[in-house]
Formats: structure tokens, sequence, C-alpha cells
């Protein structure tokens, strides 16, 4: 841990002693009266915490907050993989810090995946604070869940209608999206290189990452008709993982965040 992460303020300023946290504070880290840790409230504040007592019930600390927590205006739309891939997409995703994780069923995609035990049980959670605590910062982006591509661009206030598409005197909430830069990451209809896109400037983006066997092409058409531009990452195919942490690194360096 880079960060003692707490998803609420702490009551007295004291963490319990049965808290893993303060566990690895005193058996990990190995720190005692006077010295401080990097510490954050979820999505409110990060700061500094020094250590005033270790007692048995708990260790009491002093909390200087700094600043607020930022995320970067990115959203990363993942089609449904294995929840072991899910765990480590999640946690590098919040390491890279983005503000909105989507993530959907696609027509290639295995549909159990979506009523895994990550997410009935809140489990997902656990990695979102991880990668937090990883990157030494507060921010944790919003997850929002839908059962087709159709369903999580309505999710962001894309339309994906005829009519809405074609309504040039829309004001809703998609118009909002019309300045963003959306991608779509594919390497049957890609193009363009994503590293050779100049994004500085734009005010947020939406970076669409398919499954394993990739989108279908009733979903590339779909991603087309509302906007998306198809780009490449490269010649080679690679794994829903590694092509999210490797696309959200070149969009943000691109976007002039990294």
């Amino acid at each position: 841990m880079n960060m003692i992460l707490f998803e609420e303020s702490l009551h007295g300023n004291v963490i319990p002693m049965a808290d893993e946290r303060a566990k690895h504070i005193v058996n990990i880290l190995k720190l005692k009266n006077g010295d401080t840790f990097r510490m954050g409230i979820v999505n409110e504040s990060e700061g500094t915490a020094t250590i005033k007592d270790i007692g048995l019930d708990g260790i009491a600390v002093e909390y200087h907050v700094e600043c607020k927590p930022k995320l970067y205006p990115v959203t990363l739309l993942c089609a449904q993989v294995r929840p072991i891939c899910m765990k480590r997409i999640l946690r590098e995703a919040v390491s890279l810090g983005v503000e909105r994780i989507v993530l959907t069923g696609s027509d290639t995609g295995e549909k159990s995946y979506l009523s895994s035990n990550l997410y009935r049980t809140g489990e997902y959670k656990e990695y979102l604070l991880d990668g937090a605590m990883q990157s030494c910062h507060a921010g944790v982006p919003q997850v929002v869940f839908a059962n087709t591509v159709d369903g999580a661009l309505k999710a962001l206030g894309i339309a994906t209608d005829k009519a809405s598409i074609m309504d040039k005197t829309d004001v809703s909430e998609s118009s909002s999206f019309r300045e963003a830069a959306l991608i779509m990451l594919d390497n049957v209809v890609g193009a363009v290189p994503l590293s050779g896109v100049d994004l500085k400037g734009v005010d947020k983006a939406v970076l669409a990452i398919g499954p394993e066997r990739g989108w279908s092409d009733r979903e590339r058409g779909l991603f087309v008709e509302v906007g998306f531009k198809p780009m490449l990452l490269g010649s080679r195919v690679l794994r829903t993982e590694t092509a999210c942490s490797a696309g959200l690194a070149v969009l943000l360096s691109r976007m002039g965040l990294l």
C-alpha cells in the first residue's frame, strides 16, 4: 500500500487494531509513534497522517488534509472477461486514474461473467481500492454495469437509436459527448494507430475495448454509427487486460495527461 485509504472519515481519528490497515501499518510498515504515512478518504481528501499513539485498541492519528483527489476525464468501456482477468483490469484502470469504468456484456462474450460473484458480492470494490492505494491517490472511479453494448452507450448518455443520432437539435446529456474523443480499439476495422493521434485539448474521452473474441460486426457498426473512431494499438492481437492498460496509457499520453 502506497496510501492507506478509507471509504469514510475515521471515527475519533482512530484506526481499530482489528482493521487490516492497522495491522499493515504495524506489522508491514513497522511504523511507530511520531511516524507519518500517506492517507486518504475515498473521493474526498488526500494527505499525511501522523501517528500519535499505538494502543491495544487502535492507532490514533492526526490527519492533515492536503488536497482533493483528482481523476482523469476518461471512461473505460470494457467488455466482460473472465473474473480473474477483470480483477487485474479494474486494479490497473484505477491506478491509471480513469474517472469511470463501464463493464458490459457483449455479443461474443461469455454471458455467465455478468453474474459472477465478483460483482454479486461486491468483491470488485476491493480491487478498486487496491488500485487507488497502489497509485497513492484517493480517487476511485464510478463503475457502471450493462448487459449489452447498446445499454452501455445509453448509460453514458450516448444516443443509439437512429432518430436521436440524426436529430441535430438534441440538447440532452448525449450532446456532451459530441466533443469528446470516442475511440474503439479494434484489429478488424481499425486503421488509425492510437499512438499517432493528437488528443491534447480534448475535454474527455471514452475508450471501448472488446472481449477476448473481439467485438461482433453488429457492435462495431453500432460504435461507428454513434461516432466512435476505430483505432489500433498495433498489429498484434492483445488480451483484453493488456489492451486496457496499454490503451489507457497511450490515450492519456496523447491527451497530454501523462
